[in-house]
């Protein structure tokens, strides 16, 4: 999978985002569990998950009624290796 840098970049340039993908590093929660943690709107909270759903930050399963949601490693493996590898270029 090739990450694009600049929708990874802008989905993790928003405090909220970030905020909910260190919600899910503890744990996969479903969307109404990750919206009872913030004094937005639900609507809002989507937003922000399908914004870190494009990014490639996170993925869901739709579990019954449920969409449950968890952090996608992979792709911040390939972002590391990116800017590990600029690291690397200075020296």
């Amino acid at each position: 999978m090739e990450v694009d840098l600049n929708t990874l970049f802008k989905a993790l340039n928003d405090p909220t985002r970030r905020e909910i993908l260190d919600l899910l590093k503890e744990k996969d929660l479903t969307a109404g569990e990750i919206a009872d943690q913030f004094n937005i709107s639900k609507p809002s909270i989507s937003h922000h998950l399908d914004l870190l759903r494009q990014a490639g930050l996170v993925v869901s399963v739709k579990e019954g009624q449920f969409i449950l949601y968890s952090l996608n490693t992979t792709v911040m493996d390939e972002m590391l290796t990116w800017i590990i590898g600029l690291q690397s270029k200075k020296k």
